[in-house]
């Protein structure tokens, strides 16, 4: 009989108060996910004390064998999930059960959509899973204890979902954590042994611990493995169903769709490791932090080590679920050991070609799926050809972008097709970087080699600055910036550009002395067919559109001056071109400064200078 001691009554973390009233109130889609979550749980604590235990092997005390228990009670109307895993201390229960400051709770409220089925598939992602308890339950009680802690030191949780909880210290003689429901009204169908074993079949077969029940046959009393409890990823390829491949990503993944793709692989020889590798279909809301540790589960001779070991794989594959098992590293390996392995070498570098692989074959087989894999993660790809310089070329081959000759705002074309479609006498890859894919299309850079049909890709995304930096040729094409020097198109009469006359070249002359230090020089363009003016750097400066890059993130950015081009046919320059007065041509010259800042989605340093020199100037003009 336990004794109660210690007793308090706490209140719920505000947020947490927010989750719990729309776990009881909303997410009604697909009520058994609650006991997917409480078995996932139990797993979990049994891996970190199996892991714990390699080095204190006491804290098994006089249970060994570790396995999950499920029960119910159709009289008290209760069900129940205990595990002998590493149990939980009085702050612990408190810090997971009552704050939870680590969950992702206010995450999790953020990405809430108001599609039931949806919002309900983030409930694992996001660490939030125990609070599904609440979707069926009026109550949940916890008792629990630490391994290795005092009989004296259990806890005893209890809670009915609303605005607070009661925490007790309790006798309690074994280690590991007893999760008790009370149902709520009408929920009294999950209490139907053959209702669980369907929902533990359908989520949880793949647990490579035993889970048990007592059994429903009359002839066979005592209790039942309702699991495999094996290893799904050390069975024979052939012996696995689709079904049971996605139900294991779905438990590794805390998701609630099915992966995109996977990949199951033994690999023998001087090292030995299986890897079961799967790409989701949704990116999680945390994809670009890059220094936020994840990455795949790491198992020595399956057991488990560890939740996130990110040194087996590159960062620009961060998103890809799944586990590896090693039959070659040490069992009290540490993720100071891994940074510096030679066999986590081998393994990264097996995996990442394994994921590349997937990629590659679902692009050519399945285009529709890979262009949702690419909207999802096509960010994150791109910055391989940082990660990984030495596969800069085989990952290249994944990337997909818009351009003048694609339509709407999807990313399509691949640097193949741009290649097998270039203009006569093309010798490069054209791209244009800028803030929005509309800004891209309106750009005055574009003009000239519009007017030639040359088609130019439009990057939009931060990380494409980046690339194009550490991406400087695609199977002998190099990529050459629309924005930035000179872009050998021809001679000016295969472009249509006349050279300056003599006039002509006094204007230029006038706008270099109005603009002084604001430009580095005033030219005539060969850019240009509509427009009156664009700004251009020099080929090997930082783009106008990198330094807002920069400047955003309060970086600090060295000094570069950009040339204007000016459109010396346009009926704009002709008018400055008879401006007389030296006052009047200042203002015009600014002017021209400034719109060309404004095309190319820049922040004019004075706007308020703009507007009044625009108001003068067309006050002055003729009626």
């Amino acid at each position: 009989m336990s004794i109660e001691s210690n007793q308090e009554t706490l209140g719920f973390q505000t947020e947490v108060r927010q989750l719990l009233d729309l776990m009881i109130h909303s997410l009604y889609s697909n009520k058994e996910i609650f006991l997917r979550e409480m078995i996932s749980n139990a797993s979990d604590a049994a891996d970190k004390l199996r892991f714990l235990a390699l080095q204190d092997a006491s804290l098994y005390e006089d249970e060994p064998d570790l396995r999950i228990r499920v029960e119910f009670d159709r009289e008290q109307r209760t069900i129940s999930v205990i595990d002998n895993g590493i149990g939980m201390s009085r702050e612990e229960v408190i810090d997971h059960l009552g704050t939870i400051a680590k969950s992702g709770t206010s995450q999790f409220l953020a990405s809430l959509t108001g599609d039931q089925a949806r919002d309900s598939s983030l409930i694992g992602q996001f660490g939030v899973g125990f609070y599904s308890a609440f979707i069926v339950a009026s109550k949940v009680e916890v008792t629990t204890r630490r391994a290795g802690a005092k009989r004296e030191q259990g806890v005893r949780w209890i809670s009915s979902g609303e605005s607070d909880y009661s925490v007790a210290t309790i006798d309690r003689p074994r280690r590991g954590t007893r999760v008790t429901l009370h149902l709520r009204e009408g929920e009294d169908d999950f209490l139907d042994g053959w209702r669980l074993r369907s929902i533990l079949h359908k989520y949880s077969d793949h647990i490579s611990l035993p889970i048990v029940m007592d059994s429903e046959e009359k002839e066979k009393k005592g209790e039942e493995t309702v699991n495999r409890a094996t290893a799904l990823w050390t069975r024979p390829r052939k012996e696995i169903s689709e079904a049971e491949y996605q139900e294991f990503y779905k438990h590794v993944a805390h998701e609630a769709e099915d992966a995109l793709a996977y990949s199951h692989n033994r690999v023998e020889g001087k090292v030995e490791y299986t890897s079961l590798l799967f790409i989701p279909a949704r990116a999680p809301f945390d994809l670009w932090d890059r220094e936020r540790r994840r990455g795949v589960k790491l198992y020595v001779r399956r057991i488990f080590i560890m939740d996130d070991a990110e040194q087996l794989l590159p960062p620009y594959l961060r998103f890809v679920r799944g586990i590896v098992d090693s039959a070659d590293l040490p069992l009290n390996i540490s993720r100071e050991i891994l940074q510096q392995d030679r066999t986590i070498d081998t393994i990264r570098s097996g995996c990442a070609r394994k994921v590349v692989e997937m990629l590659v074959d679902m692009a050519e087989k399945e285009p529709e799926k890979y262009a949702r894999f690419w909207k999802e993660f096509g960010r994150v790809m791109k910055e391989g050809v940082i990660d990984a310089p030495d596969k800069r070329a085989e990952i290249a081959r994944l990337f997909r972008f818009s351009s003048t000759g694609t339509e709407g705002d999807a990313q399509t074309l691949s640097l193949q097709e741009y290649a097998g479609r270039l203009a006569t006498d093309q010798k490069f890859i054209y791209y244009l970087t800028a803030d929005n894919l509309a800004a891209a299309r309106s750009s005055p850079h574009l003009e000239a080699l519009r007017a030639r049909n040359i088609e130019v890709l439009l990057l939009t995304d931060p990380v494409d600055e980046w690339v194009v930096m550490h991406l400087a040729e695609f199977e002998g094409l190099p990529l050459r910036s629309v924005a930035k020097g000179d872009l050998e198109l021809g001679t000016e009469a295969e472009t249509g550009a006349a050279p300056p006359s003599g006039e002509q070249n006094a204007l230029i002359q006038r706008l270099r002395d109005a603009l002084g230090d604001q430009v580095k020089d005033v030219r005539s363009s060969r850019r240009l067919t509509t427009s009156a003016c664009c700004l251009v750097m020099e080929e090997q400066e930082l783009s106008r559109h990198l330094q807002r890059i920069l400047e955003s993130t309060g970086q600090k950015v060295p000094q570069q001056k950009p040339v204007l081009e000016v459109n010396l046919s346009h009926a704009l320059l002709g008018r400055v071109e008879q401006e007389p007065d030296p006052e009047r041509f200042r203002k015009w010259a600014q002017l021209l400064f400034d719109q060309a800042l404004l095309s190319e989605g820049g922040q004019l340093p004075d706007p308020a200078g703009f507007v009044q020199r625009l108001n003068a100037l067309l006050l002055a003009a003729p009626r």
